[in-house]
């Protein structure tokens, strides 16, 4: 009898303590759930403007791409100038600033991809045939690139095309656009003649 009397205590006691632990459990498990990680969505980006400033002075070489209804809408996007053209051997100091023109005013997007520089990268990619070499300027709070700031290096005489992508959560550090992973935010293919 006085075992059977030990045996309900210790359930009873069991119970007790298993019920809490078990609610405790659900409410963790629940918690987690009611509070998702944030998502870092991709940017609205309609215009980006590539500006080209020749060391030690002479004249900017602007390059723009404006997309108005964005990278999915059906609208083409308009790229200027045709043909960009650049002194051969010379170094020019890059920079970019991005617009979201579906706001009113205008939204300068340039600032965003600065403080959320872990989750962003430029990357620069020359054609075949074309003497330029390029390299980062400034970078993230990890040492890894970002590339709001290049530096262009021409060499001889050449065309081709310079496409700039800029790539949302990219894996960093990568070796580059090729195993970067990430979505496309804006880019934009450049006809380039250097004479």
């Amino acid at each position: 009898m006085r075992t059977q009397f030990l045996n309900f205590n210790f359930m009873k006691t069991f119970k007790l303590f298993a019920i809490p632990m078990v609610c405790l459990a659900l409410f963790a498990s629940c918690s987690d759930d009611d509070n998702p990680e944030p998502v870092n969505e991709e940017e609205v980006i309609t215009r980006m403007i590539v500006t080209l400033s020749p060391d030690g002075g002479g004249t900017d070489v602007v390059l723009t791409i404006t997309d108005e209804d964005g990278e999915d809408g059906p609208v083409a996007p308009v790229i200027t100038p045709a043909n960009a053209m650049l002194s051969a051997s010379t170094t020019y100091n890059g920079s970019i600033v991005l617009w979201n023109d579906t706001e009113t005013p205008p939204e300068n997007k340039t600032e965003e991809i600065e403080n959320e520089d872990e989750e962003h990268q430029f990357f620069y990619t020359v054609s075949n045939g074309l003497n330029i070499m390029t390299t980062y300027e400034d970078f993230d709070d990890d040492t890894n690139p970002l590339g709001l700031a290049f530096t262009l290096t021409t060499g001889t005489a050449s065309t081709g095309n310079l496409t700039v992508t800029l790539i949302h959560e990219p894996v960093k550090p990568n070796t580059g656009l090729e195993d970067a992973g990430g979505e496309v935010d804006i880019a934009a293919t450049f006809n380039i003649t250097i004479q």
